[in-house]
């Protein structure tokens, strides 16, 4: 059986995971409507990965006899000047999700909760994978500048992310 303590992180990491899904389908719309659809797409198939990642946590919460309480969402900003401060967002965005999930992996070592200990495990993989894909992007806007051609390269290159 999930504790209670447990169990509260968890539903508000949920939370977190879909605000973070939400937040990378407001930058797939301002990336449509800025016809950078290569961006777009990749912003798309990022808040695809974040639904996901919620419903991982969704189940493992049910599979430990827990309950899910959905809470509110905020709503996310709708507007970036540049690619660049999109992906430094992105960027800044992850390192805060890999803080939320070491804070989770404290309160489970805290509760001697070693399922969730072991299943958080996984969280914490895919957030150094996370935040590195953003930091070669960050990296990759920075050497473009304001180089138009370039910017459609890699547009392009974004676009070609499997689904």
């Amino acid at each position: 059986m999930l504790n209670s303590t447990v169990q509260n992180a968890i539903n508000e990491q949920i939370k977190n995971e879909l605000y973070s899904a939400y937040l990378y389908l407001a930058m797939s719309a301002h990336f449509e409507a800025a016809n950078l659809p290569g961006i777009a797409k990749w912003m798309r198939l990022q808040s695809n990965e974040e639904v996901e990642h919620a419903m991982k946590f969704f189940g493992y919460v049910n599979d430990r006899g827990g309950r899910v309480i959905l809470k509110a969402i905020d709503q996310p900003q709708s507007e970036w000047s540049t690619p660049l401060v999109a992906f430094e967002q992105v960027l800044e965005h992850e390192q805060k999700v890999t803080g939320m999930i070491h804070n989770l992996f404290a309160i489970a070592t805290k509760e001697n909760d070693y399922p969730t200990q072991v299943m958080l495990h996984w969280y914490i993989n895919e957030q150094v994978e996370e935040e590195k894909n953003a930091s070669t992007i960050v990296d990759q806007l920075r050497m473009i500048g304001d180089h138009p051609n370039a910017l459609l390269m890699l547009d392009h290159r974004l676009g070609e992310r499997a689904d």
